[in-house]
């Protein structure tokens, strides 16, 4: 196991969440930095939901609100897209760049995977909930929201013809791109920063962690727990420290982001069948997995189905570890053994 000051460490905010850097080789830090912070930034300026000039924001803005349903259906998706249903509403079609193209492309094989348990079509109802800015900046209280239970458009009426970056979708439908495009953008510069530099690289973003190249001996340690937090300070609750050698681990938590409504506490996972916060029987669920991304995506999935997530991700052979709300812990699929 290697002593702390073996590997090159930094940490700051991005994307609305903390961001971890480690690299094995100290001197590599600095330039491992630079092109993390520009990876981010390229990110953050083609999906973030909450900056106006975002490329994702653009594409809602274009789209403009929804009219009424057109006489005949929309047609069929162009050769090699994602299936988008038979809807008849108006649609827009708009050519992507290929960052933004590659993350709903990611997104929507997230919603195929977990039978529309994550989808990227919940834009509209988490606004609606009040998240509609930075977690930073969003109330912690604020005067009551109607809660109506109403299913999220679904992410068959999104249409992405993959060669060509062709999106179609829906008047009035926006999409966020929250559950994934931090998991995905981890998985995405540690494997370009390990190839860049020739060395080990850890990139973790809030709760979704990816590894790439070689790791310290003994493995990358991570810490799992309901909040993220900076490792030195005492875990709140449940905690684990593991060890892996490759691939991603992510935690999907109901504690981490929630904010008050009225007299309702609201949480930033919601069940698309509802357009609701997921009812809370997980506290936390973490999952290891090939990528950071497939970690996410069935860590998220797993809270939504609650415990119902036990077989599903026993069944799907992923090693995972779940806290229920009166903090007891299961673990699943040969989840790593705790390092003391």
């Amino acid at each position: 196991m290697p002593e702390p000051e073996a590997l090159g460490t930094a940490d700051w905010q991005a994307l609305g969440t903390q961001v971890w850097l480690l690299v094995t080789d100290p001197g590599r830090l600095a330039e491992a930095r630079r092109l993390l912070e520009a990876d981010l930034d390229a990110v953050d300026r083609a999906c973030s939901r909450f900056r106006p000039d975002s490329e994702l924001m653009r594409l809602g803005a274009a789209a403009g609100p929804a009219g009424p349903a057109s006489a005949s259906p929309a047609g069929e998706s162009p050769p090699g897209a994602t299936p988008a249903g038979e809807s008849t509403a108006q649609v827009s079609t708009t050519q992507l760049s290929p960052l933004l193209a590659e993350a709903i492309a990611v997104a929507l094989r997230a919603a195929r995977l977990t039978d529309g348990d994550v989808d990227p079509t919940v834009a509209g109802a988490m606004s609606a909930l009040g998240y509609d800015r930075d977690f930073a900046l969003l109330p912690d209280a604020g005067p009551p929201v109607r809660l109506t239970v109403r299913a999220v458009p679904g992410w068959r009426q999104v249409g992405l013809d993959e060669q060509s970056r062709v999106l179609t979708l829906p008047l009035g439908v926006n999409l966020d791109l929250g559950a994934t495009a931090k998991a995905w953008a981890a998985d995405r510069s540690a494997a370009r920063l390990a190839g860049a530099l020739g060395c080990g690289v850890l990139v973790g973003l809030g709760g979704d962690i990816a590894v790439a190249g070689p790791p310290p001996e003994g493995g990358w340690r991570i810490r799992v727990q309901d909040v993220t937090g900076r490792p030195e300070d005492p875990p709140p609750g449940p905690a684990a420290v593991v060890a892996i050698q490759g691939g991603g681990l992510a935690t999907s938590s109901t504690t981490a982001r929630r904010w008050r409504r009225g007299g309702d506490v609201l949480h930033h996972i919601l069940d698309p069948r509802t357009g609701l916060p997921a009812a809370v029987y997980w506290r936390t669920v973490s999952v290891a997995a090939a990528t950071c991304v497939d970690a996410n995506t069935a860590s998220t999935a797993a809270i939504i189905r609650g415990p119902q997530a036990l077989d599903w991700l026993s069944n799907l052979g992923l090693p995972a570890r779940l806290v229920d709300t009166a903090g007891n812990v299961r673990t699943v699929g040969g989840w790593p053994a705790e390092i003391r």
